[in-house]
């Protein structure tokens, strides 16, 4: 325990230091770790995770770490959402679909047996987070469903993502 405490105490005092950056870093590594294909170069999750704790650890509320973290992730998919709905027709000729033709047919027969939970159950697993909401654009799910599931999911995500993290920096103060 003195072993985190010592590696820790450093860049809690980083993050008090630069706290005012907590907060909008944390709604844009969720924006970039949500848009499509996007995740798969940025692996923010991890990131946004010890943002979230060490935020909470140098005395940022975790308040605005968990709006910034959701509304980040929920416009993100929605940019996402966005493109599939203009790319529908050219989909299956960009690239990743292009290069596994069988992507979009089993995206599609996810999509229809799962409908809008299909967004809710993809945005805890994080191959899928980004891809989801673009099929969900692609397959043309009315946008106020898509958006009542990209909303209610993204919110759940970063408390179930930043809560742990919370509760772990209270635990060991």
């Amino acid at each position: 325990m003195a072993f985190i405490g010592t590696v820790m105490a450093p860049i809690v005092a980083f993050v008090h230091e630069h706290a005012v950056w907590a907060v909008p870093l944390a709604f844009v590594l969720a924006f970039l770790k949500s848009l499509a294909f996007v995740s798969l170069v940025v692996s923010s999750t991890v990131i946004v995770l010890v943002i979230g704790g060490l935020a909470t650890a140098s005395g940022v509320s975790f308040v605005p770490v968990w709006i910034a973290v959701s509304v980040g992730a929920a416009l993100g998919d929605w940019v996402s959402y966005s493109i599939g709905f203009h790319i529908k027709d050219r989909a299956h000729r960009m690239w990743p679909f292009s290069s596994r033709p069988g992507l979009l047919p089993r995206g599609e027969r996810f999509f229809q047996r799962w409908g809008a939970m299909s967004v809710v159950l993809c945005r805890f697993f994080s191959p899928l987070r980004a891809t989801v909401p673009l099929l969900c654009g692609v397959f043309e799910m009315p946008p106020l469903k898509f958006q009542i599931a990209n909303w209610l999911s993204a919110f759940l995500w970063a408390a179930t993502l930043l809560g742990p993290a919370k509760m772990l920096t209270d635990w060991l103060r």
